[in-house]
């Protein structure tokens, strides 16, 4: 199979890429392969040219995925070829036999923490047993915690131990693109087919199905076909079923007829065994192992993160040839992740914060002014405050222009009603409630 001429040979080097990131982990992509740009193609040999810096790292560590990858869109047997500071390196030749999924991405690879317990119990159960244990099971949780490493996990086991059943992994997104290219190609039955005789279906990221009513109409016939033939079906999501405003009742009550899972982030102790962990795979030689426990102190967002801090580590020390340990990594540490008392959020972060993103001034918030550009913010704000700093009732009015305990009680009510029917609201607390932990964590520092 031949990739025709550019500009094609561009447009498949951008789909190579896209995959790799998802291989890889996006940090280590932006560090190391970001920097590769498609050099030529003739048809059998891909040619990339590499940063100086890093072609050999990139040789070494991530030859094989490239030529994975390549070879899954353009045919079995290419080759590809790095160039970088005059010199070439070939790829190492991937296996016949190319995994579905990440292969990193397995059960025993999986930290187990207080926060993923119950992920893992139900994505293992279900990978055991498809249709039986729990059907559908529905993961959610921020991006980065684990989701997709479980649905490949999944992936993974059944491939191995499944007896020849079929598994199909897909993101919403994608499942939404095929849909559309099988209308445009008249081609909906092959479509239907590549889903409905999969005997478990992963879907990754389903709050993309949100607002699109044909594709979700597909869906719902697939979810039903699948579902009502004993086939299994994992889904993810970063947010609840039932805050999917933005997507049919039906389909909403159909994701909560199984289990829904949560995973929460890693607490202290999972986040040094997730570093021990990959340090462990990534054969990384440290100095002064407590470099570990200072990462995990540091970077607490998620797992993606906390990987992303370790690959920098020791992205500095490939490139200054410096020792693994703490005054090397404190010093990466230092520019993303500075050092600070941890306390809770206060009611002047939370009026700052939502204040700035409503183009409001503090004293317009917390004014006796009922005109209906301050009504929302100021409930959002009370909501807020009351979600996030611990404060009693009348601490809240207090702060807020006086206002009684029954005035913060009824702004409460009236957020919570809207954000279960509106879609912007629930991504407008959100959003804001990750803004007022920036704003705590930059002003400790």
């Amino acid at each position: 199979m031949a990739l025709p001429a550019q500009p094609d040979a561009t447009s498949a080097w951008r789909t190579i890429t896209a995959e790799l990131r998802e291989i890889v982990g996006h940090s280590a992509f932006d560090i190391w392969l970001s920097g590769l740009q498609l050099e030529s193609w003739d048809g059998r040999v891909m040619a990339l040219a590499a940063p100086e810096a890093t072609a050999a790292w990139v040789v070494g560590r991530y030859g094989a995925a490239l030529e994975r990858c390549a070879r899954r869109h353009l045919g079995p047997d290419v080759r590809v070829v790095l160039n970088g500071a005059g010199q070439t390196a070939e790829a190492t030749p991937a296996a016949d036999t190319e995994p579905l999924f990440n292969p990193r991405y397995r059960f025993e690879q999986f930290i187990i923490g207080e926060g993923n317990r119950l992920a893992h119990a139900a994505a293992l159960a279900v990978a055991e047993l498809p249709g039986q244990a729990y059907n559908p099971l529905f993961l959610y949780a921020p991006p980065g915690l684990g989701k997709t490493h479980l649905l490949h996990a999944i992936g993974n086991y059944v491939t191995a131990f499944g007896g020849g059943a079929v598994v199909r992994y897909t993101t919403a997104e994608s499942f939404t693109n095929h849909f559309i290219s099988a209308l445009g190609s008249r081609s909906l039955e092959a479509f239907k087919h590549a889903y409905r005789d999969a005997d478990v279906l992963l879907i990754d990221d389903i709050q993309f199905l949100a607002s699109k009513a044909k594709t979700e109409e597909e869906f719902f016939h697939t979810f039903n076909a699948l579902y009502e033939n004993g086939r299994q079906l994992v889904l993810t999501c970063d947010r609840l079923p039932r805050a999917l405003v933005s997507i049919e009742q039906r389909l909403r009550e159909r994701f909560e007829a199984g289990l829904v899972a949560d995973i929460k982030p890693p607490d202290f102790a999972t986040r040094a065994a997730i570093l021990r962990k990959r340090a462990a795979l990534d054969q990384v030689k440290l100095t002064d192992p407590s470099v570990l426990e200072l990462i995990a102190e540091r970077v607490t967002d998620n797992v993606r993160a906390l990987e992303g801090a370790l690959i920098r580590v020791v992205a500095f020390h490939s490139l200054t040839q410096r020792p693994i340990d703490l005054p090397l990594a404190t010093e990466v540490l230092d520019a993303m992740y500075p050092s600070r008392l941890q306390r809770a959020p206060s009611i002047d972060d939370v009026q700052a914060a939502v204040a700035d993103h409503f183009g409001l001034t503090t004293a317009e918030l917390t004014s006796a002014s009922r005109v209906s550009r301050l009504a929302w913010p100021r409930q959002v704000a009370i909501h807020l405050a009351r979600d996030l700093t611990g404060a009693s009732l009348p601490t809240i009015g207090k702060a807020f222009g006086g206002r009684n305990h029954t005035t913060v009680l009824h702004a409460c009510k009236r957020v919570s009603e809207r954000m279960k029917n509106d879609q912007q609201a629930v991504d407008v607390i959100t959003e804001l409630s990750q803004m007022v932990s920036r704003t705590r964590d930059d002003r400790d520092y």
